[in-house]
């Protein structure tokens, strides 16, 4: 069992760090100029990679396994529905599942046929950003189908992140792992795939907390000034893109690792349950965000209407304080001939002293109580 407790350290991505720096341009992306979607095809007997002169066909490497035995692993990229039909054929995979992996833009799954399983995973990258705005992409998603069959991997990539170069070759380090055939390559991507969504998360939760501390730091005079609501509601929408690759993929992992199946090494099954206990700490992480970013975007409207309000009271209170010289001149504005005091010597300083002395009044009383 020394090759099992070896499994994670195999197929662990180093750190948060290395997994956002190695998601920029991808290595095992298609070359437009070639004619071929497949990217890499490998025998592995004994844990080992054969080593070939060129790269094997996917019917010379099947060939090899049914002749001398192993597994063949194929790398594929955005193949058209003729490139992969030969590749179908030759590996009895199913239409319905063949379908699915070329049109893709599908929810995560795991489906069994016949003799083998296909499993659907939506890959998520963080897109770096110096300041985060209401356009602003914070997570870019892309989806990796495998067939997983007694002596045959495949998979199948679209979008332009998700390489897996970096994890073959991993793989091709520890060969006992290897050894256990294509079902220590299915945990080895559906553990990939989750140490990616741990790494995104932590990286949107910064972008949470730097929204959260935006909103509710204080501004001019010690009042919240809160921020842009379309920078919140953003955020908002890529979380909940975030949330559709992860939820759906926890019900297929618990089944990997509790329901036995054929094509799946019982050595390596237990492992699934990691990877689904990873998959719902992430799920609840998401789960929180979402609702954290309900209540950040209610905080923030909430103190623009208190803004409002507070703009609204100190009109009204400049408006009380006018009103009273207002009064007072419309009084003496009138054109009747007998008036009081309207011939008085002291009549124009008195009614100057005494309307300043109403506005001050008025103006203290709405400071003491908060108005201005």
């Amino acid at each position: 069992m020394s090759m099992i407790r070896d499994l994670r350290a195999a197929v662990r991505p180093v750190s948060r760090i290395s997994l956002r720096k190695d998601s920029g341009p991808y290595d095992t992306t298609r070359d437009p100029a070639t004619a071929t979607a497949v990217v890499d095809c490998a025998v592995y007997r004994d844990g080992r990679r054969l080593q070939n002169e060129g790269q094997l066909s996917p019917q010379e490497a099947m060939r090899l396994v049914r002749r001398d035995g192993g597994f063949v692993w194929i790398g594929l990229h955005e193949p058209t529905e003729a490139e992969f039909a030969g590749i179908a054929q030759e590996f009895g995979l199913h239409p319905l599942a063949v379908e699915d992996a070329v049109q893709a833009h599908q929810r995560p799954k795991l489906e069994r046929y016949d003799d083998s399983l296909f499993t659907v995973f939506k890959t998520v990258h963080y897109v770096d950003h110096d300041r985060l705005s209401s356009t602003s992409e914070v997570v870019e998603t892309g989806e990796v189908m495998c067939f997983t069959g007694r002596d045959f991997f495949i998979t199948v990539r679209h979008g332009g992140q998700g390489s897996l170069r970096a994890l073959r070759h991993r793989l091709q380090d520890d060969p006992e792992l290897l050894a256990k055939g294509p079902s220590a390559v299915l945990h080895a991507i559906a553990d990939h795939v989750v140490d990616g969504y741990i790494a995104v998360a932590d990286a949107v939760q910064d972008d949470i907390d730097e929204v959260e501390t935006e909103v509710f730091s204080p501004g001019r005079k010690g009042t919240p000034r809160g921020t842009d609501a379309g920078r919140i509601y953003q955020l908002k929408r890529e979380v909940l893109e975030f949330k559709r690759a992860v939820s759906p993929l926890l019900r297929p992992m618990q089944l990997l690792s509790e329901r036995p199946m054929r094509l799946i090494d019982p050595d390596i099954q237990k492992y699934f349950r990691d990877v689904a206990d990873h998959l719902a700490r992430v799920q609840e992480q998401v789960i929180g965000f979402d609702e954290l970013l309900n209540s950040i975007l209610q905080a923030n409207l909430a103190q623009a209407s208190v803004a409002q309000n507070e703009d609204m009271r100190k009109i009204t209170s400049w408006a009380a304080i006018i009103a009273v010289p207002t009064m007072v001149c419309g009084v003496y504005g009138m054109n009747f001939d007998h008036m009081p005091e309207l011939r008085w010597k002291y009549g124009y300083p008195l009614v100057l002293a005494v309307t300043v002395t109403i506005c001050l009044g008025i103006h203290r009383t709405l400071k003491r109580n908060g108005w201005l």
